[in-house]
């Protein structure tokens, strides 16, 4: 079954992502968690925080492609020293990015409406897929806001304190 992506759909996604809780909503391509490559998109606005994480299998790399706004996608070291800072804009020199197995990172948005698409290998297992950072907040946490903040300024060499 050939599938399509169309902008209209991604206006969709923007809306529910606005509505969310999480400021954030997925659509996958994929029709089975079994299925040996994942593919989804995520709309998410600035306010959404994603919990720093690593995929820490061997196989287990991730590929972000920055369809509409931007976002900055940061990679820490395990003691959440950022390593690098990346900005992926659509339509900007940067649009994609490939982290590789076991690599801690976050993303957030830098503008409303942003939607990148995301694919890695599968099978995808929710309870083994992330390992979450000791030095990042959960979801939810008080603390989440500020550490948003936080990675809105972070810099190479840099850790929150």
């Amino acid at each position: 079954m050939t599938k399509q992506l169309l902008n209209s759909e991604l206006g969709k996604l923007r809306d529910q992502a606005r509505a969310a809780p999480r400021r954030r909503a997925h659509q996958n391509f994929h029709a089975s968690f079994d299925e040996s490559v994942q593919r989804s998109l995520m709309a998410m606005e600035p306010d959404s925080y994603v919990r720093a994480h690593r995929h820490a299998e061997a196989d287990r790399w991730e590929f972000v492609l920055v369809l509409s706004g931007a976002v900055v996608l940061l990679v820490f070291d395990s003691a959440g020293v950022v390593i690098e800072r990346v900005e992926l804009t659509a339509g900007g020199e940067t649009l994609g990015y490939e982290l590789a197995p076991g690599e801690w990172h976050t993303l957030f948005a830098l503008l409303p409406g942003t939607v990148v698409f995301e694919f890695k290998p599968g099978p995808y297992h929710p309870l083994t897929d992330k390992e979450f950072a000791a030095w990042a907040p959960a979801e939810g946490d008080a603390q989440c806001a500020e550490m948003l903040a936080w990675y809105r300024c972070a810099q190479t060499g840099e850790r929150r304190t």
